[in-house]
């Protein structure tokens, strides 16, 4: 049996692909109850028709699929015979009419000019429409979403308008005008959508990006002309309005359409590019007057400071001894400088927040050290690296310095990335689930420490890496997963954990012989071990 957010899934998704309201098929659900299918289900009362046989009809999930073909032939036949946009799209509430629900509730046998949509058999209107309602409402809206949604269409024409203006050729903005093509034209694949711009070019050939976009942008202008306020139509618009913005869903882009119509991206998306450009900044760095003079006005801006000598004070260094008559002196304090604003820099990818002064900071810096003539052409220059780095292997970024280990671990010097043991193989990170855990006092820390010890003992005599399953735990977090209350894990000796390749019995087996604490496996998980540091030998299975 398949939950309501499992059904949803399989709702969205062909919603989406075939640009029909989602909640229709809820309604379906709900209502037609049938057929009995072969994985135990009910179907949407979808039975085959035309080119789709009972065998593409057996699983929910094709149930789905055909529901979603049909009612979008259905739609596109009811245009044909003359249904106006208003008889078919509600545009103020935003949902199909009453009209409509009960010309579905009819059925509808497909024509044979439509090979991918089945018959959708007949059922009781006022339910249909009673469950399409319900189905609505548990659609809960964003918070502030309008509930008259009449100015959505002249929304979205404005920014459909507005989009060959800030093309970039980036893959999501492809992508969406590419689902703006499929939807509106009924096409299932971007492929498909591809051919339909581009009949005469080859499957085996590469795209011409340039030649595509070409036919994209004419195509984007004959909308705006012709729209006439079809369902098949809005769909496509807002499918592209959601995936241009990267929004996590068509009710968000509704939303943001009230408040804002320009297809201008947020400057969000330049963020990988600056953040990889900053990377490269210490191995590019070459003392030199203008690179120099980039980063302190990079450090001023992020720092919010009013001047250059600031900025300088800022990373530690009197500004005056810079007006030294000495060579030598000049030069000792010119290397100081060097080194700060880099060591600044290196900082800069873990300390960036996307606040406005700082992203403005980064970009400013990219002009400088590129040394372009104005902001727009620097944002331009960090798309175009953009676009590159979505069409290659991304740089991987510098490896942190590793910083000094204390003597002994405390409460408050724990390093999430540093090996618990001198050069052993478990991180604080593994024993605290990545800092979510950390422990409330020295004696879980020194607890920790010690089943480390062992832990890395163990760790040699299989031979393999230990994948952590679970290591401290409080005692609510150890009561919510169903923890014994004297657990192991309360005091942080313990860790659950598996090996790729070894059962939890091999495992038991090679380490019964010398473990000094408890050792147990599980038979409802027979892959999971549990070793702990009590101070007498402890064996079981659970």
């Amino acid at each position: 049996m398949l939950t309501p957010d499992q059904r949803k899934y399989y709702y969205t998704l062909e919603a989406e692909r075939t640009g029909i309201h989602q909640p229709i098929l809820a309604a379906l659900y709900e209502v037609q109850q049938q057929p009995k299918l072969e994985d135990g289900l009910t179907g949407l009362g979808i039975s085959p028709a035309n080119r789709v046989s009972l065998d593409q009809l057996n699983t929910f999930a094709e149930q789905v699929q055909f529901a979603a073909n049909t009612v979008r032939s259905l739609i596109a036949d009811l245009g044909r015979q003359g249904w106006s946009n208003s008889d078919l799209w509600n545009s103020q509430l935003g949902r199909y009419p009453d009209k409509f629900i009960q010309r579905l509730a009819n059925g509808y046998a497909p024509p044979a000019s439509e090979p991918s949509a089945a018959r959708i058999e007949a059922s009781n209107a006022d339910a249909l429409l009673k469950a399409y309602n319900r189905a609505i409402a548990d659609n809960t809206p964003l918070q502030g979403m309008a509930t008259n949604l009449t100015y959505l269409d002249p929304a979205l024409l404005t920014f459909t308008e507005r989009v060959p203006n800030f093309y970039q050729g980036l893959v999501h903005q492809k992508t969406a005008v590419l689902e703006a093509v499929r939807i509106w034209r009924r096409l299932d694949t971007q492929q498909q959508a591809i051919a339909s711009l581009l009949p005469n070019s080859r499957p085996d050939q590469p795209i011409d990006d340039a030649q595509l976009w070409a036919q994209i942008r004419q195509f984007l202008q004959r909308v705006v002309t012709n729209y006439g306020g079809f369902p098949q139509e809005r769909e496509a618009l807002l499918r592209m309005a959601q995936l241009w913005r990267q929004l996590p869903s068509r009710e968000a882009a509704i939303a943001s359409l009230q408040a804002n119509t320009s297809a201008e991206p947020n400057l969000n998306t330049i963020d990988p590019a600056l953040v990889a450009f900053v990377n490269r900044i210490p191995s590019h760095f070459r003392s030199q007057a203008a690179q120099r003079s980039a980063l302190l006005e990079t450090v001023r801006l992020w720092r919010q400071l009013e001047n250059r000598n600031s900025a300088i004070s800022s990373l530690g260094i009197d500004p005056n001894q810079l007006n030294t008559t000495n060579a030598n002196a000049l030069a000792t304090v010119v290397a100081q400088l060097d080194r700060e604003l880099v060591a600044f820099m290196t900082r800069i990818p873990k300390a960036y927040k996307e606040q406005t002064h700082q992203r403005e900071s980064l970009i400013r810096l990219v002009q400088l050290w590129r040394n372009l003539p104005g902001r727009l052409q620097t944002i331009q220059s960090l798309y175009d690296d953009l676009k590159a780095m979505q069409n290659q292997k991304p740089e991987q970024p510098p490896p942190p310095k590793p910083r000094p280990r204390p003597d002994r671990w405390t409460l408050n010097n724990i390093q999430l990335e540093a090996s618990i043991v001198l050069n052993g193989c478990f991180t604080w990170a593994e024993a605290t689930r990545g800092g979510t855990r950390m422990p409330p006092d020295q004696a879980t820390v020194d607890a920790i420490i010690r089943i480390a010890r062992l832990a890395q003992r163990a760790r040699d005599q299989l031979g393999r890496p230990m994948i952590i399953t679970s290591w401290y735990r409080d005692p609510k977090t150890n009561a919510a997963v169903g923890g014994v209350v004297n657990s192991r894990h309360i005091v942080g000796d313990a860790i659950d954990f598996y090996c790729d390749g070894l059962t939890g019995d091999e495992i038991y087996w090679l380490l019964e012989p010398w473990w000094p604490g408890g050792l147990g496996r599980y038979l409802k998980f027979p892959y999971l071990s549990h070793i702990d540091a009590r101070e007498y030998r402890a064996r079981w299975q659970n």
